[in-house]
């Protein structure tokens, strides 16, 4: 939207205004459409328009003081004659009368608009994502599976400009019972505050903010059918935590985050189950369902943006995972995991990259228990990709399509700790894989997908994908 400039009153003559562009660019601001493309253009219009007020009302000050009238200066004695004196001519309104009668109108019109945008951003508000998907492995086809990977309604309410809630009910896999794998979980609830214009803080339940996609996880924010095995392996998605945390920025472009949480618990470790094996973290998240919080997790996370096309960022988070879990045989265990991201998005194109590395201290004694098992706790566990895309490669009104490619090494059990020879379990490789494909997109917010992925090692999990997304 463009606004108009606060501007100085005209030059001043005689005592009076030779105009007021202040009070007509408003008229024309007031007269366009409030066209703002997000909560933070519509904050920053009332943090403009509240500072046109102050303006305005200075000017109208300035004015008033110019309209009082001129001290009274004594009459001349009259000559003694006959004659009445001279008939005093009748008084003109002042020129600033009229300016000042406007302005105040003009004030009064911006704060009535004022008030109407600050209960705009009261309104609660409705919003929702979800996603179909269908694999076919290339060598095993009885293994084909189609599936509605999630479903996510959220809603917020904004109860005044600085303050405000969000929540996201989530169904993963179509149907939850106790007979399916499905689940119904909250994905998010918290309140947050502005304290200043560049200070925030949240409390409740909340996603990290680690990688690009553990925030952004929407089908249109991410290329390909399912998310990058890093940010889901070795990051755990949708990774949230119950806590408190501040964040906030400066104009130069650095951006921060920084939290104290729920953190993981190493007790429910499965050694019998492969979950372990897929993703190391994410078998023992929490998810703030009666979660164990007796040892809490802080993270801190950097971002910088200051370049234009540019994005490079980091997060580290850490925390003990024994929570006191009475005879346990890692008390002390500690997870720690940090990730480093760049982003460069040069006109068209879109070149990111990104590692992650995690560790899980102190667990050879509790390795010792899993002896025949086959999924010790890993001490070691990494990954990382490099990703490139052609953003509108191809355009025709509202068609888009966008190819990428991308390619990725991951290893969930890197290392173990020691346990006598002979009792342990050997580290795995790391996996390779290439992933293939495009994004056509029928609106910005639907997306279909199709993709190929090729693992260099483990060949039978070649597969051939295709997707629809959608969010609002």
């Amino acid at each position: 939207m463009q606004r108009a400039s606060i501007t100085k009153p005209g030059s001043q003559a005689g005592g009076r205004f030779v105009r007021l562009p202040l009070a007509l660019a408003i008229a024309v601001a007031l007269a366009s459409p409030a066209a703002r493309a997000d909560e933070a253009s519509l904050k920053a219009e009332i943090a403009e328009l509240r500072a046109q007020i102050e303006q305005m009302k200075a000017q109208m000050k300035e004015l008033a003081a110019q309209s009082r009238p001129a001290p009274t200066q004594p009459m001349a004695a009259q000559p003694a004659t006959g004659a009445a004196p001279a008939t005093a001519a009748a008084p003109k309104a002042s020129p600033t009368a009229a300016a000042q009668t406007e302005l105040a109108a003009r004030v009064e019109q911006l704060e009535q608009k004022v008030t109407a945008q600050a209960e705009e951003q009261s309104a609660t508000t409705l919003w929702g994502y979800g996603e179909i998907a269908y694999a076919r492995p290339t060598k095993n086809s009885s293994q084909t599976q189609a599936d509605l990977a999630r479903g996510v309604l959220g809603w917020g309410h904004r109860f005044d400009d600085r303050t405000r809630m969000a929540a996201e009910l989530e169904v993963e896999h179509a149907v939850a019972s106790s007979t399916d794998k499905g689940e119904v979980e909250f994905e998010q609830f918290y309140a947050e505050r502005d304290f200043t214009e560049r200070v925030g803080g949240r409390a409740g339940l909340f996603l990290i903010p680690i990688g690009f996609i553990n925030e952004h996880h929407e089908p249109t924010q991410y290329y390909s059918v399912f998310r990058n095995f890093v940010e889901t392996s070795i990051i755990p998605t949708t990774w949230r935590e119950g806590g408190l945390a501040v964040y906030g920025g400066t104009e130069s472009g650095f951006k921060w985050n920084v939290g104290l949480t729920t953190g993981f618990n190493l007790a429910n470790w499965d050694a019998s189950s492969n979950d372990g094996r897929d993703s190391p973290l994410g078998s023992i998240h929490q998810e703030l369902s009666l979660a164990a919080a007796r040892d809490l997790s802080g993270y801190l996370s950097l971002n910088y943006v200051g370049i234009p096309g540019w994005t490079f960022g980091g997060t580290y988070f850490t925390g003990k995972a024994g929570q006191g879990t009475p005879d346990f045989a890692a008390p002390d265990a500690r997870v720690t995991l940090w990730e480093g991201h760049v982003r460069w998005q040069p006109g068209p194109f879109d070149i990111s990259a990104l590692y992650s590395r995690g560790t899980i201290s102190d667990t050879e004694a509790l390795n010792l228990t899993f002896i025949g098992q086959p999924t010790p706790v890993p001490q070691l566990f990494y990954g990382g990709y490099i990703q490139g895309a052609w953003r509108n490669a191809w355009q025709y009104k509202d068609y888009a399509l966008t190819p990428f490619t991308r390619y990725e090494w991951v290893n969930t059990a890197a290392a173990y700790a020691s346990v006598p020879q002979g009792l342990g379990v050997a580290p795995t490789p790391t996996k390779q894989i290439w992933t293939i494909g495009a994004d056509f997109y029928i609106t910005p917010s639907i997306v279909f997908k199709a993709d190929y992925q090729q693992f260099k090692f483990d060949t039978s999990r070649n597969s051939f994908q295709v997707g629809f997304g959608l969010n609002f």
